[in-house]
């Protein structure tokens, strides 16, 4: 007689114990949720002060008396558009703005023309054209003033002195010059590294054809080398002018806001710690929010067309 064995059945589906896989949600908020506290803290190093601050605009607020405080709503933003110093201090940071970025982009593209050469020693020349850039901006506008435009023992009238020339006072002469010439030689290193990445990316192969063509070099820069430059004129043009649109450091350390160079930053400064006026200052700092996020907003669109433009290359 054989036993048969009975091969134990199967458990029932309902007796299995089910895993079921983590939903979507559950996985993205596992996946940002490192991210979590640097986002916490910019909102409140950031966001939080901007909300007070556009708050503030719509009151009518000086400090000096607390109690006078009433809601004013866009009050502060009319004065400020309507108000003759501040309408001028907005022309002057066009003007400035405009002057700067302009003059830094032309020396940025030659400098980065020359960088691009092989020629011996090209890194410590590149080192020393870099080093205006890394000068935090106080010392640098505090060595324009004191070490080049003091009319009695600055480096330029030195100069002038030795060859016999006359001894202007520089800043009193001219005023925005002077903060336009610092600006200019600590910013033009940075349109300088951007032009010189864009003449590195440059199609080799196109322009030897050229030149096996018979086009000269400024065939070749105007034909070539130009139209390839666009995209990074446009990105250094827009960075810098939403750097330059809120410079403080050089107009306040040269001129002190003086002889017509108070720009709207300075304009801010003034009205809130001098005039306390907290209304006022904080609708011209809204406004300045306002303008530099617009540029903000060409200048991400031009990094993104340079990004699609270099992944289709690739």
């Amino acid at each position: 007689m054989t036993a048969t064995t009975t091969a134990p059945s199967a458990a029932p589906d309902h007796a299995r114990p089910t895993v079921r896989p983590p939903s979507s949600r559950l996985r993205a908020w596992a996946t940002r949720a490192p991210l979590l506290p640097a986002l916490i803290f910019m909102i409140v190093v950031t966001q939080l002060p901007f909300v007070a601050t556009l708050v503030i605009s719509f009151f009518d607020w000086n400090s000096l008396y607390p109690d006078a405080r009433s809601f004013t709503g866009f009050g502060n933003y009319g004065d400020v558009l309507s108000d003759p110093a501040l309408r001028k201090s907005v022309w002057t940071t066009v003007l400035l703005t405009v002057a700067v970025v302009l003059a830094s982009l032309v020396l940025g593209l030659a400098l980065a023309l020359l960088l691009d050469r092989r020629f011996k020693g090209r890194g410590v020349v590149r080192t020393l054209l870099i080093a205006p850039f890394l000068v935090v901006p106080v010392a640098a506008a505090l060595l324009w003033k004191h070490v080049l435009y003091n009319p009695e023992y600055g480096l330029f009238n030195g100069l002038l002195h030795y060859v016999g020339g006359p001894q202007p006072d520089w800043i009193s002469n001219t005023p925005l010059l002077a903060v336009e010439a610092s600006l200019v030689w600590q910013w033009t290193p940075f349109m300088m590294l951007i032009l010189l990445a864009g003449l590195q990316s440059r199609d080799q192969q196109q322009i030897e054809a050229a030149r096996v063509d018979g086009a000269s070099d400024w065939q070749i820069f105007v034909h070539l080398t130009l139209p390839h430059l666009r995209r990074y004129l446009e990105l250094g043009a827009l960075l810098g002018s939403i750097y330059i649109v809120q410079n403080f450091d050089a107009v306040f350390t040269i001129t002190s806001g003086g002889l017509g160079t108070a720009n709207l930053p300075y304009t801010v400064y003034q009205s809130f710690y001098q005039a306390h006026e907290n209304g006022l200052a904080s609708a011209a700092g809204v406004l300045v929010v306002i303008g530099s996020i617009i540029i903000a907003t060409f200048a991400l669109r031009v990094v993104s067309s340079l990004f699609r433009e270099e992944v289709g290359r690739a």
